[in-house]
């Protein structure tokens, strides 16, 4: 994700030292918020016997990582601050909704609204980030808080079952998994539609394609498939949606500057 947001930060016109400061900020933003989850996830994570977890097998200390997530976050609030201070503070709002996430959030009804933040900001951190400080785009900021929608629905199919035996009640596990795929669907036809059809200019047949694209990823994702319900792939092709949605627009030469909707 830090590759595509920098990949539109230098599409819009920022310079590339600040766009040096947006990759900084968001992989570092990116690895606090990964780091915080799995500290905070080790009993649950290991009573579903996660052995993709360096916690669970024990190859990595929770102190550890607990101060690697620490490290990161006080990293991220200088890079992200240095772009610009209202860049900073989207981007900082979007990271700190993440940390709420997996400090309690993800076990409400609430649990898609910090993905939609994290997701919408980011678009906002780029804009505000150019000189003027100019408002995002609304599409993109619609477009990317869809996605991340999305991305949280996606992400938590395949442990929607351990979720509820652990007490973890967020919209997903509420709504179940038929009712969630459908949800996901949703989100993310809704965001590839609105990341070719409202940016300025005709979407064109590199658009209309990339619809046709990221639109059958979008339904591969969700599609329920015997024996893989705890597969990763489904939010694995989110990601790649959403790298798509982007590539399709940098074709299009549309960047988040003045001018862009």
């Amino acid at each position: 994700m830090s590759a595509v947001v920098t990949a539109l930060a230098a599409a819009s016109g920022l310079a590339p030292g600040r766009c040096l400061l947006v990759a900084g900020a968001v992989l570092t933003g990116q690895l606090s918020v990964g780091w915080c989850n799995d500290r905070v996830d080790l009993e649950r994570d290991t009573a579903a016997g996660r052995s993709d977890k360096p916690l669970v097998t024990g190859a990595l200390r929770p102190r550890t990582l607990a101060v690697a997530a620490a490290t990161a976050l006080a990293l991220c609030v200088p890079l992200s601050l240095a772009v610009g201070l209202l860049a900073g503070l989207a981007h900082l709002l979007g990271v700190g909704a993440a940390w709420a996430y997996n400090l309690g959030l993800k076990r409400t009804p609430l649990s898609w609204l910090p993905y939609a933040l994290g997701f919408g900001l980011l678009p906002a951190f780029v804009a505000l980030g150019l000189p003027g400080a100019p408002p995002p785009p609304v599409w993109a900021v619609l477009g990317g808080a869809l996605l991340g929608v999305g991305a949280h629905l996606t992400n938590v199919l395949p442990d929607i079952e351990a979720d509820l035996a652990a007490g973890v009640r967020g919209l997903p596990q509420r709504l179940g998994r038929a009712r969630s795929r459908v949800l996901a669907a949703l989100a993310l036809l809704s965001a590839a539609a609105v990341l070719t059809v409202a940016p300025p200019g005709p979407p064109g047949p590199a658009g209309w394609t990339a619809l046709g694209v990221t639109g059958a990823t979008a339904l591969l994702a969700v599609l329920p498939v015997a024996g893989r319900e705890h597969s990763r792939l489904p939010f694995l092709a989110t990601l790649v949606m959403a790298a798509t949605a982007a590539s399709a627009l940098l074709g299009r030469g549309v960047g988040l500057g003045p001018g862009s909707g």
